[in-house]
């Protein structure tokens, strides 16, 4: 055979194989391909959307935190404002209470006090009674001469 013939035969094959390629294989090769590129697309789409979403959580949550410290910050002032004022109460109800306690004892001991005064105006009233019995040297009666003897117990 010829070189010619050879080339030409070659020449023909060759654009049989490209008019096969091009009718079966390369429409599914593209589609596949441009399906490729479309999911690629899809997923970088997807990506920028949930950096953006995960930016805006972020943004959210540290909004939330601020929040919650403002909102801590101004419970623990709180609190402390009413164990302060608590404490204030406390104290206030304890003077209350620790002035009632002395008003108390000072009654009692002014009650005492006077008992024990008139105990003693009794034992002395008593004591003049017998002192002037003997120097008398006869008896008093006490039924008597109770005026002369209440009359001594407010004098003495």
């Amino acid at each position: 055979m010829n070189i010619n013939s050879t080339l030409f035969l070659q020449a023909i094959v060759f654009a049989i194989l490209v008019w096969f390629t091009m009718k079966f294989v390369w429409p599914p090769i593209m589609v596949a391909l441009d399906d490729r590129a479309k999911k690629i697309a899809e997923g970088l789409a997807a990506a920028d959307k949930a950096k953006a979403e995960l930016s805006n959580a972020n943004k959210r949550v540290e909004d939330e935190l601020v929040k919650s410290r403002t909102e801590t910050a101004s419970r623990l002032a709180d609190a402390e404002r009413r164990a302060l004022t608590i404490v204030e109460d406390a104290k206030a109800k304890a003077v209350d209470e620790g002035n009632k306690i002395v008003a108390a004892a000072k009654a009692e001991a002014e009650q005492q006090a006077v008992k024990a005064r008139e105990a003693l105006r009794e034992q002395v009233a008593a004591l003049a009674v017998k002192g002037a019995e003997q120097i008398l040297r006869k008896e008093v009666n006490a039924g008597v001469h109770a005026d002369l003897l209440s009359r001594l117990k407010t004098e003495l």
